[in-house]
């Protein structure tokens, strides 16, 4: 099961160095603009990792549960070996899918405007204050590359 979860989590990249199938033909507003602020943050793990990693530790809990006593003493006890498997593994899901991450200021040049782009830090592009960047939109989605 770890595994799996080592797995999944490395399976999307949200650098801005990288992009999804679905990201591919789509066109994109480019903007430019200079970096104001540069905070890390922690970007926690949510979504699909922790419903896959609850329904896993629920399934493995409940059978385990289900092998203590007999009669009515298994069903309890695989009802609550469900429950904490399931809260094991929502925390285990989540911790899998914790990331480093950067919210990136920037002054926009078109506009004047300040805005706030969050994306998972990346070793291979680190950004500084007073940095030229380009600020690649889609819908209200957003990725900040170097100019």
């Amino acid at each position: 099961m770890l595994c799996f979860f080592g797995l999944y989590g490395c399976s999307s990249n949200p650098y801005g160095d990288s992009y999804g199938v679905a990201d591919t033909r789509t066109i994109q507003q480019v903007y430019y603009g200079t970096i104001t602020k540069l905070e890390p943050v922690t970007i926690e793990g949510e979504g699909e990792g922790q419903m896959i990693g609850a329904l896993a530790g629920a399934a493995v809990g409940g059978i385990l549960g289900s092998k203590v006593g007999g009669g009515s003493g298994s069903d309890i006890a695989a009802i609550g070996g469900g429950l904490l498997g399931g809260y094991a593994g929502s925390k285990a899901g989540e911790g899998v899918t914790r990331r480093n991450g950067v919210n990136i200021t920037i002054k926009m040049d078109n506009t004047g405007k300040t805005v706030a782009v969050v994306q998972e830090a990346n070793p291979n592009m680190m950004f500084r204050v007073g940095q030229r960047v380009r600020v690649n939109m889609d819908g209200s989605t957003a990725r900040v590359v170097p100019e």
